[in-house]
């Protein structure tokens, strides 16, 4: 099976590629040549990843590639922060502005819980694959909590603050073997490899 995964982020490639099972190829937009921004408008993270999904889909279809690949996917994860009423959310990746990088938007999460005692928080993945047959969604989720500092040099985005639950350590701070074991990511690939072989 060859899909799609609508996303040129390294580290995300990275992971999809250690998830899902060998036989499935995953082949990134650099892979087939799309080279535009997708415009992030939707309100939540299923209309982000459905977005995503739908405009590589549609590309592939409109370059006559639909028999190069047998489907799409893509996804759009969200930090949701209890005492913030589950912000970031779908803005996480521009918490800090849009220019923003990861390092300013956890210097914002960080600043924002300063004076919370309640500091717990879930990362949300929604992943929608589309193929010629139809078109789905799944999710994953992992609990845990906000540390009070960051910690750990692996991971990405807000790895070195996000302590998943029944864990002493921050995402960053985990082999990346365990963190992609565990993972939201790794949540949502498991339902939808379930999806697949079902």
């Amino acid at each position: 099976m060859k899909l799609v995964f609508a996303s040129n982020n390294q580290h995300k490639l990275q992971e999809v590629r250690q998830i899902l099972p060998a036989h499935i190829t995953i082949m990134s937009l650099k892979d087939i040549g799309f080279c535009e921004e997708i415009d992030e408008i939707g309100d939540t993270l299923e209309e982000n990843s459905a977005l995503k999904a739908q405009t590589i889909w549609q590309w592939i279809k409109d370059k006559k590639m639909i028999l190069e690949v047998d489907g799409v996917f893509a996804d759009d994860t969200g930090l949701e922060i209890d005492a913030l009423g589950g912000k970031p959310g779908v803005r996480t990746a521009r918490w800090a502005g849009e220019d923003c990088n990861d390092a300013a938007n956890r210097i914002k999460v960080l600043e924002q819980l300063r004076d919370k005692d309640n500091r717990e928080a879930q990362f949300r993945t929604v992943v929608t694959l589309i193929t010629k047959e139809n078109t789905l969604q799944v999710e994953g989720i992992v609990r845990g909590y906000i540390n009070e500092r960051e910690e750990g040099e692996g991971g990405f985005g807000y790895d070195p603050v996000f302590v998943p639950e029944e864990y002493d350590k921050t995402f960053a701070s985990l082999p990346a073997e365990v963190k992609n074991s565990i993972s939201h990511r790794a949540r949502a690939l498991d339902a939808l490899k379930e999806r697949l072989n079902g």
